[in-house]
């Protein structure tokens, strides 16, 4: 392996880590601030025991998130500092933002709320909570508007060899940064809801708590159902999306080879990076690729051999991520709507095969965001920012192959530290229940 390869493989490997605690700060703490409003709102000391439970919980995730994310800005002067200097007038914007005001709000507030039990109203306790979790939320919108310049560059012009910015709304009102934003948090959303469904579901097997793990269950659900529409709909117009501004990486997901009118998607498909085609295509469904990246049916689909080829991202793992992630976004859907139902009916002990499903489920939202991570970034090669800058030209260049084998092995070892932590203690106080923790 060369320096870039070995770079991407780094960035990748604590960006994958860093994103096992993103999504459920973001889902978890809209929940812990939906039960402690329950509470405040009917005086029932069982929200106000959930609200401590499942808040413990997203401390602990919450803290470890933190850590694992402070390394991958760094990166950007150590392994990349070719790219630093080119988009640095505007990629770091954004970043700075985040860290002076979201992360500040966030941290903050945190502080107020953990501490401030007793010694602040309960009306200014709550406020506390809902800003925790708007500005995890807020966080991640800086964060990806400063991705989503690297996938739509706006708002620019090259200078001296450099993207220096001329336009900072263009930037921050980029549909690109909104759209993968909104598609971005609400799959967090659904992350935080088969959380508590997950851990609610296994103590419901084990008749634990019942009452306060139906009440959580049933929230988790109807904020798991709304979420998981929502991740469908907006995916769908990010997908249109990315076939406007991002051609290569929609015929990528789809493996489509040969520009086509009409262009359908493949029920059954195997697709050969190598020969540049598709080894299998079964089943396909007339004129729905054209559909979903156009909303036109008879839209012509540019393939991927219309293009230079040396500017085309690798097909097989950005085509398996996408569809293992609309299959599993699909399946939270019907899961969701069911769980929802049958809380609602006041049936889910009466199903205690659907409960061990919505427990064994508690992974699968975390593998959606992973491949979708994948999708975006993968997708986007050999680009760092699309159609202006090649990743090959962007790493630093004094880096030896034996710096960066170093630091992928210590970050290697240090991050499945922490995420073996983390399982441990969520594990551990998840497993406990609300009384002890209370």
């Amino acid at each position: 392996m060369d320096v870039v390869t070995l770079s991407r493989l780094q960035f990748g490997a604590t960006a994958m880590y860093h994103f096992i605690f993103v999504p459920l700060t973001l889902g978890l703490g809209i929940l812990v601030a939906i039960m402690e409003t329950l509470h405040y709102r009917t005086k029932n000391e069982i929200y106000l025991k959930m609200t401590k439970f499942w808040g413990r919980l997203f401390l602990i995730n919450f803290v470890l998130g933190i850590v694992t994310g402070i390394t991958l800005e760094f990166q950007f002067g150590t392994n990349w500092a070719q790219y630093s200097i080119y988009v640095g007038d505007i990629f770091g914007a954004p970043l700075a933002i985040e860290a002076t005001l979201a992360f500040f709000l966030e941290s903050t507030f945190l502080g107020v709320w953990l501490f401030g039990w007793k010694r602040i109203s309960p009306k200014m306790h709550l406020i506390s909570i809902w800003l925790v979790a708007f500005s995890s939320n807020l966080s991640a919108l800086w964060i990806l508007i400063a991705n989503a310049w690297m996938q739509d560059p706006v708002g620019f012009v090259l200078k001296n060899n450099r993207a220096e910015m001329t336009n900072f709304a263009a930037v921050v009102f980029n549909p690109y940064a909104w759209l993968k934003f909104t598609h971005t948090i609400t799959a967090g959303f659904v992350v935080g809801a088969f959380f508590v469904m997950g851990i609610s579901a296994y103590h419901l097997l084990k008749k634990q708590n019942v009452e306060f793990f139906k009440k959580s269950f049933y929230i988790a659900a109807t904020f798991g159902m709304i979420s998981s529409l929502l991740v469908f709909f907006i995916g769908d117009m990010h997908a249109a999306e990315v076939a406007h501004v991002q051609p290569t990486k929609i015929a990528a997901m789809e493996s489509l080879w040969n520009t086509e009118k009409s262009a359908p998607i493949y029920l059954l498909l195997v697709p050969d990076d190598a020969k540049k085609s598709n080894l299998v295509e079964a089943f396909p469904i007339p004129s729905l690729l054209s559909l979903l990246a156009y909303h036109d049916p008879n839209a012509t689909v540019r393939g991927l051999n219309s293009f230079p080829q040396n500017d085309i991202p690798p097909v097989t793992p950005v085509f398996l991520s996408f569809r293992i992630m609309v299959g599993l976004g699909t399946l939270f859907i019907f899961l969701t709507i069911l769980a929802w139902w049958l809380a609602k009916k006041d049936k889910l002990l009466n199903h205690r095969g659907f409960l061990r499903i919505m427990l064994y489920s508690l992974p699968l939202p975390y593998i959606a965001t992973q491949v979708g991570w994948i999708v975006a970034e993968v997708g986007r090669q050999p680009w760092i920012v699309y159609g202006l800058l090649k990743t090959n030209d962007a790493v630093s260049k004094n880096l030896t192959i034996g710096d960066v084998i170093l630091t992928l092995g210590i970050f290697i070892v240090l991050y499945t530290a922490l995420a073996v932590l983390d399982f441990t203690l969520l594990t551990y106080y998840a497993r406990k229940g609300p009384l002890e923790t209370d």
